[in-house]
């Protein structure tokens, strides 16, 4: 198998090991087992201190071994670089190049294994010492590896992200050489001393003067949000770009250059960031690991056995890869780029002396089908046979210690055989467009994720609104303000979840969104504060204000239900909350019913705003018309109720907004459905999220036929057809003609 057949496949794969490596003859065998079960793809990872232990002398003959075997099964190599486990001699080489936390301490941690974190956080990739050396590596491994056709993709860092804060106690890196390379993109973004001044209301003399807050306690401040945005945006980035550039340099074949997440950065735009750093961006995805979140619905332990088995399905595996779809550029389209689980959960999770539940047969078939229906177009296990690390002791595995079978293994090779019938649909980016995209705002991000409780909204609101679109049967997306602009128009709507902070130039975008007929939806307050960490008088953008026609009479807290404590803080007076309530709907919402989540904000109509939605007698809601689209601003946050205080009357009147904006749902009924799309045929991807089995009818375009991808039975070929769901499963139909 060469690059140019690879790319015709569904890469369906699983990791070989991680080191320390297990014995030659066990890995082989295991490929073999793999490749009998229909899989086409082997990660290998490789270990920078493992692969240079001494400068200059390079040991890969085990890598060599495994890819020429893998070469005479007819399997491709993924392979993978673990630059953050730096060899030691690199420390006494450029003892400066250790990162140094918040606190003014060197990061004297360094991995002799990859666990735990692959040897995050590693090195400083700002010292140019070490990172020439880094680079030099990384030429000579894909020089050297790069000589084999089935090497068919380059991974160059493993779950992006340094994890300081939770592997060795603080943030980095605030050594002299971040420092200096903070302070020259602060000068390139802000032209001048006196405009950043102006800007942050500071009075720096020098741009050596400025230093990030180095305080124990963060401070909500411009000086805080704009080096949070350089690390997250900025720093990490440009590593990525170098190795990319390493590895392009090298390899005679050009293969695609790829990195993945550990997760994608909720409510964030730094991963559309990534995503352009190199050919396009991946994610793991261990959706056993965790269970919702604590402010949902039957959020209790014991958990509810439904409630665990659908958020894995909808949470952990089709919202994640949706936003890393939408990250990537093209949106996961046709024409946009691939779209890979990098690292796909194959077995327990299994931390320390904590293990996790066996994934069954029907796990992995809802988890792998679940991704397929967000645009995922190929699928990398983690790991083929048990873990022998004490850290992760025998878990994640397809395999499991011994024995050369398991009924998780035979279904993920059954599947991934399936989707290889069809690779033309689901080996290429071919998800149906979104007609909603949910808007990413990376000032909005930085700001909630330092203020108190503010990141939490963010992200829960984010995610209540993907549940009420993905459950209204409405494509959706992610769209970041700062990386889609020119494309905001390739929506009927967009959604503006928990918007506190937004800046004038984000405002005009969506301004002019709407006057070329793009429907707005805006939760409370946005613009309450702008990007520099300042208040708004009026307390919202000024541009937004007079795009809603509104202005604001009242910013008011308000009960859960039933004295519920899931997100509101204790009182510290008489009089902070209003009564839990549901906030009428009026004019386009008539007779519809929201519920008043966090706050209430009120106005008072200007410039041809209409009331939407009223608390009382005061107006909660405005919708106006400006130029050929519309402006609707909702006050408070509706995207809590996707997932807290779920009501039927409240996804109704979610439905009745959408239909005023002019969308309509893919399929009206209780199943969900996605579509993967050619010209020629097409995969509907038939979700149940609800306890029972579902039958409904589905109406197929005239002449067209339909099959089952795993075989089910269908009661006819053509025309309307009866789709069964068994409980929280996933069925996928082939349309054809």
């Amino acid at each position: 198998m060469n690059t140019q057949t690879f790319t015709t496949l569904f890469p369906v794969g699983s990791h070989l090991c991680r080191e320390p490596m297990p014995a030659m003859s066990e890995m082989k065998h295991d490929m073999e087992l793999l490749k009998k079960q229909g899989f086409n793809l082997i990660k290998i990872q490789e270990h920078w201190m493992i692969d240079e232990p001494r400068e200059g002398e390079y040991d890969f003959s085990r890598y060599e071994e495994l890819i020429e075997y893998a070469a005479s099964l007819d399997l491709g190599i993924y392979l993978g670089l673990t630059c953050e486990q730096a060899p030691h001699w690199l420390y006494e080489k450029h003892p400066d190049c250790r990162m140094i936390m918040r606190n003014g301490t060197p990061v004297v941690y360094e991995s002799q294994t990859t666990l735990p974190g692959d040897g995050k956080p590693g090195p400083c990739c700002d010292h140019p010492g070490a990172m020439a050396d880094q680079l030099r590596f990384i030429r000579k491994l894909v020089k050297t590896l790069g000589r084999f056709e089935n090497v068919v993709v380059w991974n160059t860092w493993q779950e992006i992200s340094y994890w300081a804060e939770s592997l060795i106690g603080g943030h980095v890196c605030y050594c002299a050489h971040t420092l200096a390379a903070y302070r020259a993109w602060l000068r390139q973004e802000y032209g001048d001393l006196d405009s950043l001044n102006r800007a942050w209301n500071s009075r720096y003399a020098e741009w050596s003067d400025i230093v990030p807050d180095c305080g124990n306690r963060v401070t909500v401040s411009a000086q805080e949000i704009q080096w949070r945005t350089f690390m997250d945006n900025v720093q990490i980035a440009n590593v990525l770009k170098q190795r990319a550039a390493a590895i392009r340099a090298a390899d005679p074949l050009d293969r695609p250059v790829f990195a993945h997440k550990g997760g994608p950065a909720l409510a964030s735009s730094m991963d559309w960031t990534y995503a352009r750093c190199q050919d396009f961006l991946g994610s793991s995805c261990y959706p056993a690991w965790g269970c919702g979140h604590a402010w949902d619905d039957q959020k209790t332990r014991p958990f509810d056995k439904h409630y665990a088995l659908r958020s894995e399905m909808l949470d952990a595996v089709a919202y994640r890869y949706d936003y890393i779809r939408s990250a990537n550029p093209g949106a996961g389209h046709a024409g946009g780029v691939p779209v890979w689980a990098a690292e796909f959960q194959g077995g327990p999770v299994s931390t320390g002396f904590h293990k996790g539940r066996v994934p069954s047969a029907d796990d992995i078939r809802r988890w792998m089908l679940s991704a397929v229906g967000a645009g995922v177009t190929a699928i990398s296990f983690w790991v083929t046979r048990a873990e022998i690390m004490a850290a992760e002791q025998n878990g994640f595995s397809l395999l499991d210690s011994m024995g050369d079978e398991t009924p998780r293994l035979k279904e993920a090779g059954r599947i991934g055989r399936a989707l290889n019938e069809h690779a033309e649909l689901f080996a290429q980016p071919t998800q149906q467009p979104g007609e909603v995209g949910i808007l990413v705002n990376e000032e909005n991000f930085q700001l909630c994720s330092i203020l108190t409780q503010g990141g939490d909204h963010l992200a829960y609101s984010m995610r209540g609104w993907y549940h009420h679109l993905l459950e209204s049967n409405v494509p959706v997306d992610f769209v970041s303000v700062q990386h889609n602009a020119d494309d905001l128009q390739n929506y009927k709507a967009l959604i503006l979840p928990f918007p506190l902070c937004l800046s004038e130039t984000v405002a005009e975008k969506l301004r002019a969104y709407v006057e070329a007929g793009g429907c707005l939806i805006s939760e409370a307050a946005p613009g309450r504060i702008n990007e520099q960490a300042f208040c708004n008088r009026g307390e919202m953008s000024p541009i937004l204000a007079n795009l809603f026609g509104v202005r604001q009479t009242g910013f008011t807290m308000v009960r859960e239900p039933n004295a519920g404590e899931r997100w509101s803080p204790p009182e510290r007076t008489w009089g902070e909350y209003l009564d839990a309530t549901m906030l009428e709907g009026a004019g386009p919402l008539a007779g519809e019913k929201l519920r008043a989540n966090v706050y209430v904000q009120t106005f008072d109509c200007q410039a041809g705003a209409e009331p939407v939605l009223k608390a009382g007698d005061a107006v909660a809601g405005v919708r106006r018309t400006v130029g050929d689209g519309q402006a609707w601003l909702l006050g408070t946050y509706i995207g809590h109720n996707g997932t807290a205080y779920r009501d039927p009357a409240i996804h109704a009147a979610v439905r009745a907004l959408l239909t005023a904006c002019g969308l309509s749902p893919e399929h009206k009924g209780k199943l969900i459905v996605r579509k993967r799309v050619t010209p020629d045929k097409e995969a509907w991807i038939f979700t149940n999220p609800t306890g029972e089995t579902v039958t409904e009818t589905i109406a197929l375009p005239n002449g067209s036929q339909v099959s089952d991808l795993l075989g089910g039975p269908l009661p006819v070929s053509e025309g309307p057809v009866e789709v069964t769901v068994a409980p929280l499963d996933v069925r996928v139909m082939i349309v054809e003609g």
